[in-house]
């Protein structure tokens, strides 16, 4: 690819709709996050001569748009949204719009060029599902007690008693649905016995890293520290 025509383009994910940024011609457009805006979003890039594209891990919302992109071969990376952020601010971009995020990534990727990486394979992708809901479930578990200490009534706070304990069981399931898949790939099991063998860490974070750093083990630990944003 012709390195003076290469197009980079970031992408700000939420929840309804995807903001497009593209550099270095500047030109910003917005799609929904639905099958009619993916379709959108991919008869336009394909027609440039796109040399990466970046998005942002927001929590699930991103999944969808990366196997569309992944699906018609465009170059692609998610990466951690700390890195973003702080690309943003040594480059002294401290507004937040969409449009400005989707600018911000569009500039890393053209300044900083991560290495686009292959989606997560199935099985990595199917732990990654039950870690991002069990974070969810303890989340919930976590408001509904505030909300039984804090009321009065009797017959809600039973009610919310039932819910934090149907919300307790349901965490004991993801657990063990966790553990099972683990279990069920002999290389994250070598992968989680390492990690663990660390002092201070266990299960939780060692399953919790096997799922959303899939680098660990192939790549070194400057590249690993770049990638979860905790090194310029």
């Amino acid at each position: 690819m012709d390195e003076s025509s290469s197009v980079f383009v970031g992408i700000d994910v939420s929840k309804d709709r995807l903001d497009v940024h593209l550099r270095p011609t500047g030109k910003a457009f917005c799609v929904s996050r639905d099958g009619k805006g993916l379709d959108d979003l991919i008869s336009r890039l394909i027609e440039l001569p796109v040399a990466l594209v970046v998005l942002e891990a927001t929590g699930g919302f991103e999944t969808t748009v990366a196997a569309a992109l992944a699906g018609v071969e465009l170059p692609l990376c998610v990466v951690n949204p700390r890195q973003i952020r702080a690309f943003a601010r040594a480059m002294g971009r401290l507004a937040k719009t969409d449009a400005l995020d989707a600018e911000a990534i569009a500039l890393f990727a053209e300044r900083i060029r991560p290495e686009a990486r292959p989606l997560l394979d199935p099985e990595r992708a199917r732990l990654a599902e039950f870690v991002s809901r069990r974070r969810q479930v303890i989340a919930m578990i976590g408001m509904e007690t505030n909300r039984r200490q804090r009321t009065t009534n009797k017959r809600l706070a039973k009610r919310l008693n039932r819910h934090v304990a149907f919300l307790e069981k349901e965490l004991d399931e993801i657990d063990r649905d966790i553990g099972a898949a683990i279990k069920s790939s002999p290389v994250w099991c070598k992968t989680e016995a390492l990690l663990k063998s660390v002092p201070g860490i266990g299960d939780v974070p060692a399953r919790t890293l096997l799922a959303e750093v899939p680098e660990l083990g192939t790549v070194d630990r400057h590249q690993i520290a770049a990638l979860v944003g905790v090194a310029p």
